[in-house]
Parts: C-alpha cells; sequence; structure tokens
C-alpha cells in the first residue's frame, strides 16, 4: 500500500530503522542526495509568501491563543477561588491546606498520564475536530466544578479537566509546526503561550469584579461558570474555523497549498500527514536531550504552578485585602506577555534559544531569592513577584519553541514534546504541595525549592544549547554547510540524518 493510502487510512507505518548506525548513515548520505528530488522552487521572502503568513495568522493564531486563554482560566481559577470561600464551602475549611493543595494537583496526575497517548493519537485525527471536542470537554469539566459540594467532587471535575486538556497543549506546538517555519516559531510560540500570562492578569481582573457580585450562587460557583462556559463556545466555533493540515484543508488556496507545502519542507521532509512512525517513537524515549528540556521544563512548571494557584495569596501577605490581592495579580502577568513576546522574537531573529532561556530562568530565580531574603520592603517584594512572572512564562515559551524544530520528524514530535512536557508537570505537582497554608506568610520551603530549580533549569539551558552547537559544528565539518531552506530527507533518521541541523 502506498504511503498516501496509509494517510488517508490513518495506519501505524514502519519507515526503516531509526536506529541504524551513523556509519551506514555516513555511506549513503551522498547517494540519498542524489535520490531525493530537488526541492520545489522557494517562495521564502516573497510577496506571496508574507501574503499567506498574514492569512494564516489572522485564522489560526487567534483562535488557537484565546483556546488557550481559557485553557489556563480553566486550570488556575483555583487560585482565586480559594479568596472566594471554596474552601469553607467544600472542604470544611482546610486549615491546612493540604485537601486544597491536592484538589490543586489532581489536574495535573491525568494530564500527566494522558500527554503522550493523546499527541500522538492526534496524528491520526483531523486536527480541528481534535482540538475542538478536547476544548469542548474540558469547559464542559471546568463548568461542572461550580456544582461541586465536597472534595470528592472537585478532584473529579479536575482529573477530566486534565484528560482532555492533555489533548490541546502538547498538540498546539506540533499543530502550529504544520504552518510555520524555525524562523517564525519562537514568536508564534510566545504569543500562543504569552495568553498564559494574559489569562492570569484577566483572571484576576474577573475575579475582582465576581467579588462584588451579589447574586444567590457563591462566587467561587460564579467563576467557574463564567469561565468555563465560554471554553464550550470556543470548542465549537474551533471544529468549525480551524484549518485541517496544509495538504487537506480547504482554507488555502492551490496556489497557497503549494506555497505553504515549500514552506513546511524548509530544514526537514519527513513523515506528513495522518502516518505515525513508529521507529520515530522509539527514537524519542532514547534521546537524552528530550529528558533534559524536561528537566527546565519542570523547573519552570514547579515555579508556574505555584505562581498560578498560591500568587493571590502570597500577595495578600502583603497586608492588603483579598480583593485589592485579586487586583494586584494583573500587572506581573501583563509585563510578563510584554518580556517573553519581546525575547521569542530576539531569539527567532538570531536562531538562538538556550541563552535567552537560561537569562530568563536566572531571572525568575533571582525574584525568588528577593522574596526568601526582603521580609520587610512590600514594595521590593511586589518587584520581585515581577521577576518570577516574567523570568518562568519566558522560559517555558521558548523551551516550547525550541522543541518543536528539533525533534525532526511528526512522529518524534508528538512524541517527544508530550515526552519532556510529562516530566515538566511533575514540576507542577510538586508546586501545588510546598506552599501550605502553615508555612505562610514566609513560606520558606516553597520560594526555596522553586528558586534552585530556576537556577537548574539556567545550567541546563546552557548545557543543551552547548550540546546542539557542537554537534551542528560536528556536521558542518563532516558533510558541509547546507542551504538553511534545503529540503532534508528526516524520513529514516528525523534530527539524526547528517544533513539536518538544529536551532541552539
Amino acid at each position: 500500500m502506498s504511503s498516501e493510502a496509509h494517510r488517508e487510512k490513518g495506519t501505524y507505518s514502519d519507515k526503516g530503522s531509526v536506529e541504524q548506525s551513523e556509519n551506514a548513515a555516513e555511506k549513503n548520505v551522498g547517494m540519498a542526495m542524489e535520490e531525493v528530488p530537488p526541492p520545489a522552487t522557494s517562495w521564502a521572502g516573497t510577496a506571496e509568501e508574507k501574503r499567506l503568513v498574514r492569512k494564516l495568522d489572522m485564522r489560526i493564531m487567534p483562535l488557537t491563543c484565546i483556546l488557550y486563554l481559557f485553557a489556563y482560566l480553566d486550570r488556575t481559577n483555583l487560585g482565586n477561588a480559594r479568596l472566594q470561600g471554596l474552601p469553607q464551602d467544600t472542604l470544611h475549611g482546610d486549615p491546612t491546606g493540604t485537601l486544597f493543595d491536592w484538589v490543586n494537583s489532581a489536574f495535573f496526575f491525568s494530564y500527566i498520564l494522558c500527554q503522550v497517548p493523546a499527541s500522538v493519537t492526534s496524528k491520526l485525527f483531523p486536527p480541528r475536530f481534535w482540538i475542538g471536542s478536547a476544548a469542548l470537554g474540558w469547559g464542559l469539566a471546568s463548568t461542572l466544578m461550580s456544582t461541586a459540594f465536597n472534595f470528592p467532587g472537585l478532584i473529579t471535575a479536575r482529573v477530566f479537566l486534565g484528560i482532555f486538556e492533555a489533548g490541546f497543549g502538547p498538540g498546539i506546538p506540533l499543530y502550529l509546526s504544520f504552518w510555520y517555519t524555525k524562523h517564525e516559531m519562537g514568536t508564534r510560540m510566545a504569543y500562543w503561550f504569552g495568553f498564559a500570562a494574559v489569562a492570569g492578569a484577566f483572571g484576576g481582573l474577573i475575579a475582582f469584579g465576581i467579588q462584588h457580585a451579589h447574586t444567590s450562587l457563591s462566587n467561587w460557583r460564579l467563576l467557574f461558570i463564567v469561565e468555563g462556559i465560554p471554553t464550550i463556545l470556543m470548542g465549537l466555533i474551533s471544529m468549525w474555523l480551524l484549518p485541517n493540515r496544509p495538504e487537506e484543508t480547504s482554507f488555502l488556496t492551490e496556489d497557497e497549498r503549494v506555497i505553504q507545502l515549500e514552506r513546511r519542507s524548509r530544514g526537514l521532509k519527513a513523515d506528513v500527514g495522518r502516518v505515525v512512525n513508529k521507529d520515530h517513537i522509539r527514537a524519542a524515549f532514547t534521546d537524552w536531550r528530550i529528558y533534559l528540556a524536561g528537566v527546565i521544563y519542570f523547573g519552570a512548571n514547579c515555579a508556574l504552578a505555584s505562581i498560578s494557584a498560591f500568587l493571590p495569596t502570597i500577595i495578600k501577605t502583603f497586608g492588603v485585602s483579598s480583593a485589592t490581592a485579586q487586583l494586584l495579580t494583573v500587572p506581573p502577568y501583563a509585563v510578563s506577555a510584554v518580556v517573553l513576546t519581546l525575547a521569542s522574537y530576539a531569539s527567532d531573529r538570531l536562531q538562538s534559544r538556550g541563552i535567552f532561556m537560561s537569562c530568563a530562568a536566572c531571572l525568575g530565580g533571582i525574584g525568588y531569592l528577593l522574596l526568601l531574603t526582603v521580609h520587610e520592603n512590600q514594595h521590593a517584594r511586589y518587584f520581585a513577584v515581577f521577576c518570577i512572572t516574567s523570568g518562568t512564562y519566558t522560559v517555558i515559551g521558548i523551551v516550547i519553541a525550541w522543541t518543536a524544530h528539533n525533534l525532526g520528524s511528526e512522529t518524534k514530535k508528538a512524541t517527544g514534546i508530550p515526552m519532556y512536557m510529562a516530566i515538566g508537570q511533575c514540576g507542577s505537582v510538586l508546586g501545588s504541595h510546598i506552599y501550605p497554608a502553615i508555612e505562610g506568610p514566609r513560606y520558606v520551603k516553597g520560594f526555596a525549592v522553586t528558586c534552585a530549580l530556576e537556577f537548574l533549569a539556567a545550567i541546563c539551558g546552557i548545557i543543551l544549547t552547548m550540546s546542539y552547537r557542537l554537534e551542528n559544528k560536528r556536521r558542518n565539518q563532516k558533510y558541509g554547510i547546507p542551504d538553511p531552506d534545503a529540503a532534508v530527507d528526516t524520513t529514516e533518521l528525523a534530527d539524526k540524518a547528517p544533513m539536518f541541523r538544529y536551532v541552539p
């Protein structure tokens, strides 16, 4: 059966051994380069390509960014609900904060377990239906949290929230890689992940408004309803408007499709369509760089989860009211969105991600150091919150874009992206348990752990970027410097193909 027939039926296929020795690859590289047909005319930098990119940005980015806005609102609104009476209504007051920690972390257990199978399986379905269905599922789970009256009810809703979001979070970097080149991915991932910061700011404003609402419902129940129902509507809209893969969507004209297929082949040309290469799945599980990216993501997500769930509580220790604390969460998130976008744009232009990521991790670590060492100056402590949010969000945004190109094939991306994300979300579980109420207002343990993990992420970022740079240099010396826009056949070896080059 032809590969086209495989793609139409959405089946699995084996396309050769990724474990083929490098010596054999070297012997065959000259022959392989002769056999691969010459790439189509490059449309790089032309007016036609610029028009196409604007068209993609106008359709794809608003939908994916708004979806992530609601995903993050639904994931993190527990921090706001905590100050609106949720523990008193459903957790018997929860004087130690332990029950709230478990409710917060229940999401991450199901999210971690479902990421890899969900991401690999997503290649076998039309993207718009997969992504839209995931949004419908987590929107329903979030809305139904408003009906919970006890600890098991909250846990159940959070578990299903994690299951459905696992089909969305790792899938978006894979989906955007169908449409954007390595020179465009960093900025687009910044726009997308930046909406997590926007969600933090927006969530604070919503919570502040609901805090002053006078309804028959508890404020926290109204919060879940107000933030959950729009997600369900966005799921339906995405099923209608989000384009499918470039080769099968009616969103593109035939001329635009030709340009887009050429754009997608720049730097690599591997398994595409509804096909899964099992050898590339195995290659992902044996790639040490994915695990190192997981360590980086672990540290950043520990900080992110703790900030998302406990930022209003931390700011309340500055001596302000609950309503004011909700409002004061807005500026740090807004600033972090700007810092993330600027850093990602610069990393796209320079095609260098590791240095920017490590600097951002150091910024987050400095913020935690300030919270640990400065106890009386509330202005300095509030400034530290800006450092933490800006550094942490920038680390995660850049790591996601960094990995999206460097795995070399769609199947390895579909496996590797959720792999390091799953490792990273274990940090979210940790972050949910290191700020018990009995340790407030200093929270020494929580601040110390997240501070250390931020600096560990910075060190790992340096190791990873040096590894990529040395490997690129070795391949350049051995095989020559390739045209950066040439199509590299990564069908068998993914990113191990001799002419493939990493973004460092």
